[in-house]
């Protein structure tokens, strides 16, 4: 099946992210036959101006929003109006985007080029050198730390905002809230870097980045990938269900964001506080 989407970006592949296997159940009483819904998780290549750069394995769906989100927080593009047109071509081993570039960003992705391996969501892997590690992230000002109040009510709306995690709990999410913690948009994807991506691309393509007052929320720990591209893409504050790494923190500081981890009921961690010029 194809789709094209050349100069439309909101066209989708109707693939679906869930799958019902059938499976066996068992208790200390014996076992129990029955089926079980199961994420999906297929190969997917994006190709820029016919030159394949990365091999990822995501969740089949957003995939506009994590080719645009990935073009960005890797420094692909420095502007989606530097993407030209997009095409989704499936075939057995997979799904192909196709993605036509500017010519100064095709230039720049050729002298940068680096070749991923396909693991889930893994943007590090493959670099050719230690010193590519090193992000050149902008420092923001300061904004506001988002209250306990806040987070709170943010973090059980992203629990009954996951529809694919409530249909087969194995996937991540990413969720951007305005300043009134009030859902803006969410994506989900097995990968965690995957989900982050994705929801950096929908801010992106639907022009949401007057939310970004507000903070976004992640299923997962704070990697130093993960605060990496949030700060590439203008986020101030990143909340995380699970705890950061010493390079997370590093990082946040350095860029001058928000980073707060271990949301859970009763309790947070404030790991950075962004501090006035």
């Amino acid at each position: 099946m194809q789709a094209n989407q050349s100069g439309n970006l909101s066209e989708q592949l109707v693939v679906q992210a869930t799958h019902e296997e059938n499976v066996i159940v068992r208790n200390p009483e014996g076992e129990l036959a029955q089926s079980d819904w199961i994420a999906e998780e297929v190969a997917v290549a994006l190709v820029y101006n016919g030159i394949s750069h990365a091999v990822m394995m995501l969740t089949p769906q957003d995939l506009a929003d994590f080719a645009m989100g990935f073009s960005l927080t890797e420094g692909i593009l420095t502007s989606k109006k530097q993407l030209r047109s997009l095409e989704l071509v499936e075939s057995e081993l997979g799904i192909e985007v196709r993605m036509e570039i500017a010519t100064e960003a095709f230039v720049n992705l050729k002298q940068r080029r680096r070749q991923l391996s396909g693991r889930t969501g893994c943007g590090i892997c493959g670099l050719e050198s230690l010193t590519a590690v090193q992000p050149d992230v902008a420092i923001r000002d300061a904004r506001p730390m988002p209250s306990y109040q806040l987070i709170e009510k943010a973090a059980a709306k992203l629990k009954g905002s996951q529809q694919i995690q409530s249909q087969c709990g194995a996937v991540h999410a990413a969720a951007l809230f305005d300043a009134n913690a009030e859902l803006v948009s969410i994506r989900e994807d097995v990968g965690r870097h995957n989900a982050l991506d994705k929801l950096l691309g929908a801010i992106a393509r639907n022009k949401q980045q007057d939310k970004l007052a507000g903070f976004v929320l992640v299923s997962s720990r704070a990697s130093f990938e993960m605060v990496s591209k949030a700060a590439k893409c203008g986020i101030h504050t990143l909340v995380a269900v699970s705890a950061p790494t010493k390079m997370a923190i590093a990082l946040a500081k350095q860029a001058n964001m928000n980073l707060i981890g271990f949301v859970r009921p009763q309790r947070q961690v404030v790991y950075v506080q962004a501090v006035d010029a």
